[in-house]
C-alpha cells in the first residue's frame, strides 16, 4: 500500500481534518505503543499501520 492510499483511507474513515490529528495523537497498542505518525516515521509499512488502525477502529469493510 502506498502512503497516498493510506492517507486516502484515513481521511475517508476519520474525515479530512481529524485524520491527521488522530494519526498524531492516538497511541495504538498493535503498533507497540506508538502513534501512526511515529510508526510511519520509524519505517513501518503503510499496510501494516493500516491493519493496526483497523484493529482498534470500526473501519468499514470497503476501506479495509
Amino acid at each position: 500500500m502506498r502512503l497516498t492510499e493510506f492517507w486516502r483511507r484515513m481521511r475517508a474513515h476519520f474525515g479530512d481534518e481529524y485524520a491527521e490529528s488522530w494519526a498524531k495523537d492516538y497511541v495504538l497498542s498493535p503498533l507497540g505503543g506508538r502513534t501512526v505518525e511515529q510508526a510511519l516515521a520509524q519505517g513501518e509499512s503503510a499496510k501494516d499501520v493500516w491493519r493496526a488502525v483497523c484493529q482498534v477502529e470500526n473501519v468499514s469493510s470497503k476501506l479495509r
